[in-house]
């Protein structure tokens, strides 16, 4: 296992893969284990490094992961085969906007996908939490870019650290969510879905 996640990084870093930044995963896992998360669904899988890291954590411990680009699905795919996660782990070759998902729902929401979509990921997919729930979203600092965005030249650039900004403010004013931010990694959000019954 620890073979094949250095591998991971390697490939990661040789093809321009963006990973997760250690010590987010290493968070995300520490939440994993103390909250009791069974059922992950993760937005953007990638080569499957966070998803393997994430369904390692405990034996009981199920990922579905959502991945549009077709050469990282493979990879992806691959990597879950080699680490005997095939039973843990389901690969969804698809835009995650045009998921159709039915009775099913998780303990985690894990979104690391286009920065400029996560509005949309959490509106579509906080329907499939369960009570007490989390959405995680990573990537929100976007490399000290975000809180800066009138500074940036390139205006696609600008664009996207916008409307990663619109989401943080999205998610301050979540009544549904108590969110709490980390400056862990890159950026971490942890939303926690609001019991309905209290």
């Amino acid at each position: 296992m620890k073979e094949l996640i250095l591998e991971m990084e390697k490939y990661a870093a040789l093809h321009n893969v963006p990973i997760i930044e250690k010590d987010s995963i290493t968070f995300i896992m520490k939440y994993i284990k103390t909250h009791n998360i069974k059922n992950i669904l993760e937005i953007g899988s990638a080569i499957g490094y966070s998803t393997i890291l994430m369904a390692s954590v405990a034996q009981d411990v199920m990922v579905t992961t959502i991945e549009r680009d077709e050469a990282r699905y493979m990879e992806c795919l691959k990597n879950v085969k080699k680490c005997g996660f095939e039973q843990k782990i389901n690969v969804v070759f698809q835009d995650a906007l045009d998921v159709n998902l039915n009775n099913v729902s998780y303990d985690m929401i894990f979104i690391d996908a286009a920065k400029g979509q996560y509005t949309k990921f959490f509106e579509k997919f906080k329907y499939f939490l369960n009570d007490g729930g989390v959405i995680i979203s990573d990537n929100l600092k976007f490399h000290g870019h975000v809180g800066k965005s009138s500074e940036i030249e390139s205006k696609n650039l600008r664009s996207l650290v916008a409307k990663l900004e619109d989401y943080i403010t999205f998610l301050k004013d979540n009544k549904e969510f108590e969110t709490e931010f980390y400056d862990v990694g890159d950026g971490l959000s942890v939303s926690v879905k609001k019991d309905e019954k209290k």
